[in-house]
């Protein structure tokens, strides 16, 4: 099976219903899928959270269904929340063989390991454990993704060597910054030997549509290639990253990404110095830096739709002070409808433990509430 550096991320998926995550397209999912798969593309990454719990379901439904097991690779996650003593490892990896229809995993990771989960990872013996599905041939291969600084990854691939892979949120906009540190922690998996998969290279749709002076820079470079194009390319032009996930909503965007990635060509010096000056415009601009993963919604006892608002704020935020309406309190006013207002935050917390970006959201809820209520 060929080995290109597109992989299809089933986090956001397209839907029926935009306000539901779970409401999934398949009759257009599976045209996606075939279409990624004709190209050339193998790689589908899935797990137990995704699209309201729904994207195993979905992989199984569109995927291993409908296409024959050696034909494709899928990778999905043991996720920390979950687990609450050793028993529920079992029951979890046996669930999601079965939501799957996988029969085996060719990737199987620990999900979002930081320095809070990592406790929970090793007091339930989770790293030992899916080296025993490794050695029972359920997985090909084990690894985990990552939120953290690049000092809990150095001390997390020090104390377990034998983690082949490891996911890290990688893109253009957190290359520098202090919060991702993104260039840090590819450094670390590189000193390793750990083989990089990269999430978020678009960061949730954030670096397809960059503020105008942007896209005016990246489309006098090269007009033929499209603003997120830019995005994931510089992610693949890392030596060191196997794997580039897209998550990918629409068949225009399977064109245009299986498009220029059938025969990727890295990013040269010069443009790889044009993105870092494309983040520092961008950087000056987004005022909450969330990618929409809705890890925050997992558990939020007021149903807030927590990176809908953090989106719309952002998008207020970024309107010309001049131009007097703008239609974002209107999608705000509408959402909350559905879903508890920013200003129904109890302060719990549990939104931010859940945060791979470890954003402060309870503040950042006020800010919204203010702004829009």
């Amino acid at each position: 099976m060929s080995k290109k550096k597109l992989g299809f991320g089933l986090m956001r998926l397209p839907l029926l219903d935009a306000e539901d995550a779970g409401s999934i397209n398949y009759p257009l999912l599976e045209e996606m899928v075939d279409t990624f798969l004709a190209r050339g593309f193998t790689y589908f990454d899935t797990a137990w959270m995704y699209c309201n719990g729904k994207s195993e379901e979905a992989a199984k439904r569109v995927l291993v269904d409908r296409h024959p097991r050696d034909s494709f690779t899928l990778t999905t996650k043991l996720p920390a929340y979950m687990l609450k003593k050793e028993e529920d490892r079992e029951w979890l990896f046996n669930e999601q063989l079965k939501r799957t229809g996988a029969g085996y995993f060719d990737y199987y990771w620990l999900h979002d390991v930081n320095s809070e989960s990592l406790k929970t990872f090793e007091a339930l013996h989770c790293f030992d454990f899916i080296l025993e599905k490794k050695k029972a041939g359920l997985v090909k291969h084990v690894g985990f993704s990552f939120h953290d600084e690049p000092k809990v990854l150095d001390e997390v691939l020090t104390r377990h060597p034998e983690m082949e892979y490891v996911q890290l949120q990688l893109n253009y906009l957190d290359w520098d910054s202090i919060g991702v540190q993104s260039h840090g922690c590819y450094d670390v998996a590189e000193q390793h030997g750990k083989p990089v998969i990269v999430m978020e290279p678009v960061k949730g749709g954030t670096l397809a549509k960059v503020p105008q002076e942007v896209e005016d820079m990246l489309t006098a470079a090269d007009p033929a290639m499209s603003i997120p194009s830019w995005a994931i390319r510089f992610a693949a032009s890392h030596s060191n990253v196997f794997m580039v996930l897209s998550g990918m909503s629409d068949m225009a965007q399977i064109l245009d990404n299986t498009g220029y990635m059938e025969n990727f060509v890295p990013l040269t010096h010069e443009e790889l110095g044009m993105m870092h000056r494309a983040a520092g415009m961008i950087n000056s601009k987004i005022v909450i830096p969330c990618t929409g993963c809705s890890y925050c919604t997992v558990n939020c006892p007021q149903n807030i739709a927590i990176p809908k608002y953090f989106s719309l704020y952002n998008a207020d935020m970024q309107e010309d002070p001049n131009k007097g309406w703008t239609p974002q309190p209107g999608y705000y006013e509408r959402l909350t409808l559905s879903f508890g207002k920013a200003s129904d935050c109890i302060k719990c917390g549990q939104c931010e433990a859940m945060c791979p970006q470890h954003l402060p959201i309870r503040k950042y809820l006020e800010d919204v509430a203010a702004r829009f209520e």
